[in-house]
C-alpha cells in the first residue's frame, strides 16, 4: 500500500482515534467501541478498512478477535518522512531568519 493510501485511511477521524488506541494495547471490537458513538458494525467496518491497509491485525482467541497495530503497516510512511526530513530544517532556519527581520 502507499503512502497515500495509508494517509487516507487514517484522514478518517475515528480510523485515526481506533489505531492510537491500538497503540496502548490489544482490544477487541467491543472494547475499542467504548467511548465512541457508533454502531459494532461500523465499528467492524473501520477495522476491516485498517486491516486491509495493513495497519492493524487480528488474533483469534475463541470467539473472541483481538486487534492490534501491524508496525510494519506504517513503513511506507517512514520513506515519506525520510524524504521529507531533509526538506524541513531549511526552511524553518530561513522562517526564523524572517521573523528575526520582522522584529527588527
Amino acid at each position: 500500500m502507499s503512502e497515500a493510501d495509508i494517509f487516507k485511511v487514517l484522514a478518517d477521524p475515528t480510523r485515526r482515534a481506533v489505531f492510537e488506541r491500538l497503540a496502548t494495547a490489544e482490544m477487541t471490537a467491543t472494547e475499542l467501541r467504548e467511548g465512541f458513538a457508533i454502531s459494532q458494525p461500523a465499528m467492524s467496518q473501520h477495522l476491516a478498512v485498517l486491516r486491509e491497509a495493513g495497519l492493524v491485525s487480528e488474533r483469534r482467541e475463541g470467539r473472541y478477535v483481538n486487534y492490534r497495530i501491524e508496525p510494519a503497516g506504517l513503513a511506507p510512511l517512514h520513506g515519506w518522512l525520510a524524504r521529507h526530513r531533509a526538506f524541513w530544517p531549511q526552511r524553518i532556519d530561513q522562517l526564523k531568519d524572517l521573523l528575526k527581520e520582522m522584529d527588527q
